[in-house]
């Protein structure tokens, strides 16, 4: 007897911790329970209100991005409160997403950040720069300007007024960073190494056309991906082949692309593309205006005997062959041009009206006669 009564305390004692078991069980139950409901029904359809708790959160949109593909990143990011609302909001309001770097906020509803995702105001580390362009800005005579790389680059840079990257900045960053860095490729590095520290080393390594960077990257991380975007884009038209083709180096060729670019419209392309290749073989002067305006502090189509005379590393009237470093951003089609040129003996071209129409010569005396039909036209006249 005394053996059973010892084990009663054991068994009181078995019940008590299945007991104890069973009621922790219940609660982890309702527990688990009420989170998943807090989650899915509170958590997983949360919106916030208003325009956002003023911290600035910088999200990156692809090209091909759709509003749910983002969700998780708005929601991770605090930007949104939740998928569901945000997969509401697009529902009500169609977006279509721009590529591009946006300023949002934390805390905005799902309809105030489908609204900034759809506002040109917010969207930064974005650039579409057109044919032809400098990395400097250029004044014309009679006032104006036009906005060279830097600067477009630069006003995009901006996620506030505070965080700019000024074009000072970006110049410093092509003059003075190592040309491995800035991603300048083999085939461009001795002529562009051979300018020093002066930032239009990098004059036609960035093309035209749309690019996307990161704003809030360093003035030389952004150039360095200007460059390797450009430098792609360029040999994806065959550039290194196509430049043993007609003679060049692929360097050679860019520089000649830009010269097209900023001598003729883009019909007579290819025409001018054979005058610089036959003159070149000719071991003829260029005489292109255009490399005569690249150095000068005013541009204008005409040049003066002044300026015509001075030796520079781009006047093509003072230097034979071809400018040290291109004189701007050659387009695609420009490229294509000098891989392609014309087939045609000219030596002379001159633009003879103010639509743009172009003759081509091979013999001085008709080229000659051009000019004068260009003059009478007024093609040539001055605001100097």
């Amino acid at each position: 007897m005394a053996q059973k009564r010892s084990m009663q305390p054991k068994y009181r004692r078995r019940r008590q911790m299945a007991g104890a078991l069973a009621i922790a069980l219940v609660i982890l139950l309702v527990g688990v329970t009420g989170y998943v409901f807090y989650k899915r029904q509170v958590v997983g359809k949360r919106d916030y209100n208003g325009q956002g708790n003023g911290h600035t959160v910088m999200v990156r949109v692809e090209d091909g991005d759709s509003v749910s593909g983002l969700a998780p990143e708005l929601v991770d990011k605090g930007v949104v409160g939740s998928r569901k609302a945000l997969i509401l909001a697009a529902e009500k309001n169609q977006v279509d997403l721009q590529a591009g770097y946006y300023t949002l906020q934390e805390g905005m509803s799902a309809d105030a950040a489908l609204a900034a995702l759809h506002d040109e105001k917010n969207r930064r580390g974005v650039v579409d720069l057109p044919t032809g362009i400098t990395l400097d800005d250029v004044a014309v005579v009679g006032g104006k300007k036009r906005e060279g790389i830097f600067s477009m680059v630069s006003k995009q840079t901006c996620v506030d007024q505070n965080t700019c990257i000024s074009a000072d900045d970006l110049k410093k960053a092509a003059g003075q960073t190592d040309l491995k860095k800035l991603n300048v490729p083999d085939w461009a590095m001795q002529p562009v190494s051979a300018r020093g520290d002066d930032p239009r080393r990098l004059e036609g390594l960035i093309s035209p056309g749309f690019h996307v960077f990161n704003p809030e990257a360093s003035a030389e991380e952004i150039v360095a991906d200007l460059v390797k975007d450009s430098v792609e884009t360029y040999q994806e038209t065959g550039l290194e082949q196509a430049a043993t083709t007609v003679n060049l180096s692929p360097y050679q060729l860019i520089t000649a692309a830009s010269l097209v670019e900023r001598e003729a419209p883009e019909g007579d392309f290819d025409k001018v593309a054979r005058v610089i290749l036959n003159r070149l073989k000719e071991k003829q002067k260029l005489e292109f205006d255009s490399t005569v305006n690249y150095s000068v502090d005013e541009q204008e189509i005409a040049t003066t005997d002044q300026d015509r005379g001075k030796m520079t590393p781009w006047n093509t009237y003072a230097k034979e062959g071809l400018p040290d470093t291109p004189i701007s951003s050659p387009g695609i089609k420009a490229v294509q041009a000098m891989e392609h040129p014309a087939e045609g003996d000219w030596l002379y071209f001159v633009t003879v009206d103010k639509d743009g129409k172009t003759v081509f010569n091979r013999d001085f005396a008709d080229h000659e006669a051009a000019i004068q039909e260009a003059r009478k036209n007024g093609v040539f006249d001055s605001a100097r």
